[in-house]
């Protein structure tokens, strides 16, 4: 009769635990990590893009010195700033260090400035505006330059809903409980009234 009693209170303790379980992930136990990850993820494309831009510029500037070698100031600036941002050690820490962060994009943003002063270079040649491999390149860069903003707007969505997590309830809750050590996001701030703009590259 006893292990009778015994099991069914094994049995009654296991399915309180499940319900327990169950109910402590419906109530958003999950969620801080979870948007922590997806933080991580869009970051992770916002690097990719701005790397893919950074791949492209030693071509666009070999490019533009074939018709515009005396541009020597502007070719220089952004051989400069591109070699600025690709010094920058890239990891997970930037994530959490608002200062690396805003050096980042402080970087990022004068490569963005070097970039759209080359782009009001390229103007004043018309053989270079026709050159196909030009052509090219600034077909890519633009398309480049606009997933550069599709990744920022989607890492500034994905740190507004982590920060909201932590900071409302029942997330409040759980960050002090379980994850204290998992401080707010930092996002993007602009740096200058032009900072949301694409560099100007169309010529048609």
């Amino acid at each position: 009769m006893d292990s009778v009693f015994a099991g069914g209170r094994r049995l009654w303790t296991g399915a309180l635990l499940c319900l327990l379980v169950f109910g402590l992930s419906g109530c958003g136990i999950n969620n801080i990590p979870t948007y922590d990850e997806q933080v991580k993820a869009a970051w992770a494309q916002v690097e990719n893009q701005y790397q893919r831009r950074a791949d492209l510029i030693p071509n666009l500037v070999k490019t533009v010195k074939a018709y515009a070698a005396h541009e020597r100031e502007t070719l220089q600036a952004v051989t400069e700033a591109r070699a600025k941002v690709s010094s920058m050690q890239l990891d997970e820490n930037l994530l959490n260090d608002p200062a690396k962060l805003q050096q980042f994009e402080a970087a990022q943003a004068q490569l963005s400035s070097a970039l759209a002063r080359l782009m009001v270079v390229v103007e004043r040649y018309p053989n270079l505006k026709a050159d196909q491999n030009f052509l090219a390149l600034q077909s890519q860069l633009e398309g480049t330059e606009n997933r550069i903003g599709v990744a920022r707007r989607d890492y500034i969505q994905a740190v507004e809903r982590y920060n909201r997590e932590i900071r409302t309830f029942p997330g409040r809750l759980w960050h002090m409980v379980l994850y204290s050590d998992m401080p707010l996001r930092e996002t993007f701030q602009a740096t200058s009234e032009d900072a949301e703009k694409a560099p100007e590259v169309d010529f048609q």
